[in-house]
């Protein structure tokens, strides 16, 4: 994947095939440029049996082909950076995953359009779940909530195009500044 909010997208589809009904996605990078993705969700969870094996290309819970790449490539991306993936999960209460990545190293991935990435996720999923993102650096912090939205709206679909037109627009001028030219 060319960026990482291509990799929050494909690891938040899990948390919607999970069944969960939210899904809090955290992009935050302290003062020593240490970033850290954290996805978790409310979802079915794992077993400790798929949790155990879930990092290998060849486990995943599709049906449609054998391998799931999601997940093994994230980990090994962080671990180019020096950083670190970690998961945990629970049947029936859902799951965790902690990725950290150094943005000083040659190989960290740029972090892309997350306000696209998002908006993605709601338009494409625009009953359920709820998703709360939450963005923060030194430079300052951010907090999008689908559930906030929808009680503002009073019943308006969140994929009407004004309204995805929006989302977007509004997130991205909130994010640019948190993380501006650093990671985008």
């Amino acid at each position: 994947m060319r960026d990482l909010s291509l990799h929050i997208l494909d690891l938040a589809q899990n948390s919607v095939r999970a069944e969960a009904k939210l899904v809090r996605l955290s992009v935050t990078v302290d003062e020593k440029g240490l970033l850290t993705l954290r996805i978790e969700d409310d979802g079915c969870g794992m077993d400790k049996e798929l949790l155990a094996r879930v990092t290998s290309p060849f486990a995943t819970t599709r049906t449609t082909r054998k391998v799931g790449l999601g997940i093994p490539m994230m980990a090994e991306n962080c671990r180019l950076t020096g950083g670190d993936l970690a998961i945990q999960s629970e049947v029936g209460k859902g799951t965790v995953l902690t990725a950290t990545l150094h943005t000083d190293s040659i190989d960290c991935l740029p972090l892309g359009d997350l306000a696209g990435t998002v908006t993605a996720l709601v338009s494409a999923n625009p009953e359920k779940p709820e998703f709360l993102l939450t963005c923060a650096s030194p430079k300052g912090e951010m907090t999008f909530d689908t559930r906030e939205v929808r009680e503002a709206l009073q019943g308006v679909p969140l994929n009407e195009p004004e309204i995805v037109a929006w989302m977007l627009e509004s997130m991205r001028e909130e994010i640019e500044p948190i993380f501006g030219g650093v990671l985008l």
